[in-house]
């Protein structure tokens, strides 16, 4: 199993994850709550079962945010790079930011989620499946 390094801007938040694990490895999150959270169209996550995830040294850098009653946001206190996600809806994934991951080829993104909450100035081109906000778990919540 290959061990994947990751951090923040400014490298005070560091952390360890092994080969993705999680429900749909990794997407494209198209919800309000990513581009708020990211100032970006859409946010690439790499969906971890939270036993493979590792902090390295960095708990007194990282901070958690209530998004929602049911997700959470891990962001660096220091450089303000939010890179983790976590959600009761998946209770044993931490799902981390592709782009804070130093080593990001191995990487192949499955699909788009929440595609019709979309930024309707980004038109997406490539054949990846679409998936809908109604059809996640309390979509509602996304």
């Amino acid at each position: 199993m290959k061990i994947y390094k990751g951090s923040c801007l400014c490298g005070k938040v560091r952390f360890t994850i092994n080969e993705p694990s999680g429900s749909d490895s990794q997407v494209h999150c198209h919800c309000r709550l990513c581009q708020r959270a990211h100032g970006a169209a859409f946010v690439t996550w790499v969906c971890q079962k939270s036993e493979n995830f590792s902090l390295d040294n960095s708990e007194q850098s990282l901070r958690w945010y209530a998004s929602t009653n049911e997700g959470r946001r891990g962001f660096c206190a220091h450089c303000g790079s939010t890179m983790f996600f976590r959600s009761s809806f998946w209770p044993d994934e931490t799902h981390v930011t592709l782009a804070n991951l130093h080593e990001q080829d191995d990487f192949k993104v499955q699909a788009h989620i929440c595609y019709d909450t979309r930024a309707s100035w980004v038109e997406v081109k490539d054949e990846l499946p679409r998936r809908m906000t109604s059809e996640l778990l309390h979509a509602d919540d996304v």
